[in-house]
């Protein structure tokens, strides 16, 4: 036994030395600080020239993206998993294999400029500043949650984030909306406004789109086409899916959105457009989610298994900054994975906290419905029920 028990601890000790000396060699490697990258042209609507075909990656963003990238997928894989044990219940859509969109668009504005999206709200709830922590305890409906475990998850809200909506295409106009206040504010801020493929056939897109041009409003329409609307093909649903050129009289730009650098550029581009005061313009991301429309859908009824393994192949977001970035010397796979552990661990605790978190009790079920007013009655179900609301 004791034999045993010595050459154990051996290979204990031999780990150990071994996780240090990995831990040594990343910080004693020489890696570059920065590499030059070419990256995918955007194809242009009404617009001379559009975003650079090559572009600087630091270092320092290179891991700061990949780790947003990272957290955002074990993230949704976390929800998945708390989903199917009952733990979160009601609409869950997830968003994995669209990292580069919400990182992306994040990495290409400044935390006082703008944000509104559908459903699909997860990854942005995350890059616009929130924990995971406070977005998990929101799908489990408890009280540590980012809307006090009300919103669930459509209903997320962050600084300069105006949140998940539930209704298709309507989070649109309110988009146009809050760049009217950038502009009547007369801040140098901009409004990212997010849709589906799906919406975008709605008419109060078009309307919002007109108005904004006559306007000239800083916002930035911007079509997340994930080839899906819940069950339908792009081409089953639209006559023409050349999204970005929907706008007609507001140019547009078609971008790649599986890769993180592609993204980051268009949205530096397209923010700078508005910021001068052009008026609005279209961006298509051209991305796809790996999960079903909801956690309803299994996802395989109107696509083939082999299409959805063909993209996580060839054209994963976190594969393809990861390829470049130990490729050109960057960072090391070592130190990549060491990331991925940080991120598994974080998460882990997150969910341990959403479950264990108490949910809110009913008497604040009429809470903060106004952000600053005195206290008042809310009528419940029936007459006789009365709530007290709070701000």
């Amino acid at each position: 036994g004791r034999k045993y028990l010595s050459s154990f601890l051996a290979v204990l000790i031999f780990a150990g030395a071994r996780l240090q000396a990995s831990r040594v060699l990343v910080a004693s490697r020489n890696f570059a600080n920065d590499a030059t990258f070419e990256i995918k042209k955007c194809d242009l609507h009404r617009l001379e020239e559009g975003p650079p075909v090559t572009t600087v990656l630091t270092r320092e963003d290179g891991l700061k993206y990949y780790r947003m990238m990272q957290t955002v997928r074990r993230m949704e894989l976390k929800a998945d998993q708390l989903y199917k044990q009952k733990i979160i219940r009601g609409f869950c859509h997830l968003c994995d294999g669209q990292e580069a969109c919400c990182v992306g668009l994040e990495a290409g504005i400044n935390p006082t400029d703008h944000l509104i999206t559908a459903y699909r709200a997860h990854g942005f709830t995350f890059t616009r500043g929130l924990s995971v922590r406070e977005i998990l305890a929101e799908l489990t409906g408890r009280k540590g949650g980012c809307a006090k475990g009300k919103g669930g998850s459509m209903h997320m809200y962050a600084k300069n984030f105006y949140g998940g909506n539930g209704i298709v295409g309507a989070q649109v106009p309110l988009g146009a909306g809050i760049a009217l206040a950038c502009k009547y504010n007369g801040k140098d801020e901009v409004c990212l406004t997010l849709y589906g493929d799906g919406a975008a056939n709605q008419g109060q897109i078009f309307e919002a789109y007109n108005m904004a041009a006559l306007w000239k409003l800083p916002c930035i329409f911007i079509c997340e086409n994930n080839r899906y609307g819940m069950g339908t093909s792009v081409e089953r649903a639209a006559a023409s899916t050349d999204y970005y050129k929907r706008g007609d009289f507001i140019p547009g730009l078609r971008v790649d959105g599986m890769d993180i650098l592609c993204v980051r550029e268009a949205t530096r581009f397209a923010a700078a457009y508005c910021r001068s005061g052009k008026g609005p313009i279209l961006m298509e991301l051209q991305t796809y989610r790996y999960h079903g429309h909801s956690m309803s859908d299994p996802g395989v009824s109107y696509r083939t298994r082999e299409e959805i393994q063909e993209v996580r192949s060839k054209s994963d977001p976190i594969m393809l900054l990861k390829d470049r970035m130990v490729n050109s010397n960057l960072a090391s796979v070592e130190e990549l994975k060491e990331i991925d552990v940080e991120v598994r661990k974080e998460i882990e605790d997150a969910a341990q906290f959403a479950t264990a978190d108490p949910e809110p009790p009913l008497e604040e079920l009429g809470y903060h419905i106004y952000s600053s007013d005195p206290p008042f009655e809310v009528r419940g179900a029936n007459q006789w029920i009365k709530f007290k609301s709070v701000s």
